[in-house]
């Protein structure tokens, strides 16, 4: 696999240097110049085997080259060890629970396997690394724990302090040993641009810094894998499925992308966005602008005011985004348009949609499985389509106890993963968003 940078002004690079540098020397994402495609009798040969076997038949394909194949498949075998559940609603509804790794929450499909990628490239070497990650909620836990007890590679997560759940928080600053937790007194997209700046800096260039967040390429080519699991469970080819993603950072969204370009029968993809909504705006009227600063919502691993991965979803259709947000060459919007599909959610209809679940289906989702559930909802309100769908439920609803409990009553039933951290010491370093203050930091940190 060669890939190549979305500002397009660096080299290309395989996989393996992509995946361990993280963010290109331009700043741009990387992304790869080609995929496999999957035939018709390739996707039914997966129908029966399980989501491992899946993600290794697949992964096999596009990593081919990259690892071997013993290595992939016991790296695969390890990370996901925990079940997949595609729960009923009705008759044409369905809801993806990828809430059962060791931090509840999507997060743990991609930062798993990343993390084994990585050790498997680092050990080959005799190299040390250290991981710069920002999080709006659920990113910096899944990868602490990832990452956790490495020897090779060094954690520092920055989150936005008044931003993130206690369960979310917990999950990051009571872990110690390689994992530092920042809680930073800005918002995400102050965490994500300090980050962003610290790779870009040759003065840090000495620390081997990398990223875990979706902004590097071994986070989303895992999660294409799920959509493949959730089409082969739920139709046969060639018929088609419309799925519903909650999207922030649209790192999810892209894995989608990802699946339908290797050839997933996907008719529609939904990225349902929170009261950011600088994404739908952008379809409607062709125009982008940040939201600055992102507004503070319930699904608050989704307060994104500027998604980076919309520089690449803005190159799979033809166009150049830098990692500003400024566009200088336009995409082809009604192919763009014609795949995607984009609403914003505001936090009364993320409740009512709580509420209404639970009430009508005996299901409890959280803030961020509600603003995908809702989008879904329009999208049939709107067009009439009432094609299989399946919506994702990115964290477990225990992440959320009190804005389920608000709407349903009910008090959430912890998962082990959760109960472990309850109680246990936290450990975090303060900062603002100053980035010379984050620099000194760095440079007292990591000598």
């Amino acid at each position: 696999m060669k890939l190549y940078s979305t500002n397009l002004k660096a080299p290309e690079v395989s996989f393996q240097e992509a995946l361990i540098t993280g963010l290109a020397p331009d700043r741009g994402l990387y992304m790869p110049k080609s995929l496999p495609t999957f035939s018709k009798e390739e996707i039914d040969s997966f129908k029966d085997v399980s989501y491992p076997e899946i993600a290794y038949r697949v992964l096999n394909k596009v990593l081919e080259g990259e690892v071997d194949d013993k290595s992939l498949k016991a790296i695969i075998y390890d990370a996901y060890n925990y079940d997949v559940p595609l729960e009923k609603v009705d008759d044409i509804t369905y809801i993806m629970r990828l809430d059962r790794g060791p931090t509840a929450s999507f997060k743990d499909f991609a930062a798993r396997m990343m993390a084994r990628l990585m050790q498997y490239y680092l050990k080959k070497e005799e190299r040390q690394l250290t991981i710069l990650t920002a999080t709006s909620g659920d990113t910096g836990s899944a990868v602490a724990h990832a990452f956790y007890g490495l020897d090779n590679i060094r954690v520092i997560v920055l989150f936005p302090q008044d931003e993130v759940s206690d369960r979310q928080r917990k999950q990051m600053t009571t872990l110690g040993e390689n994992i530092t937790a920042l809680s930073i007194d800005g918002k995400f997209d102050d965490c994500q641009a300090m980050v962003k700046q610290a790779f870009a800096d040759e003065e840090l260039s000495h620390l081997n810094l990398s990223s875990a967040n979706s902004i590097n390429i071994g986070r989303l080519v895992p999660q294409s894998i799920y959509y493949f699991y959730a089409y082969l469970k739920l139709r046969d080819y060639p018929e088609e499925l419309i799925v519903s993603i909650p999207s922030g950072n649209f790192g999810n969204m892209m894995g989608c992308v990802l699946a339908k370009t290797m050839g997933v029968p996907i008719k529609k993809i939904l990225a349902s966005v929170n009261e950011n909504d600088e994404v739908p705006t952008f379809l409607d009227c062709g125009k982008y602008a940040k939201i600055v600063p992102s507004k503070n919502c319930l699904s608050n691993a989704m307060n994104v005011g500027h998604p980076s991965n919309l520089s690449r979803l803005i190159a799979i259709y033809g166009g150049e985004m830098d990692e500003i947000g400024n566009i200088s060459k336009e995409p082809d919007m009604e192919s763009l348009r014609n795949d995607i599909y984009s609403g914003s959610v505001t936090d009364s209809e993320t409740k009512a949609t709580i509420k209404e679940i639970y009430e009508q289906y005996g299901i409890l989702i959280e803030p961020h499985g509600a603003v995908g559930v809702k989008g879904l909802l329009e999208f049939r309100s709107q067009t009439g389509d009432n094609t299989l769908a399946v919506t994702l439920e990115t964290a477990h609803p225990a992440k959320f106890p009190e804005h389920v409990k608000n709407e349903t009553g009910v008090e959430p039933e912890l998962p082990q993963s959760l109960k472990e951290v309850e109680g246990k010491e936290e450990y975090m370093d303060y900062l603002s968003t100053d980035y010379s203050g984050f620099k000194k930091y760095l440079q007292e940190k990591l000598i």
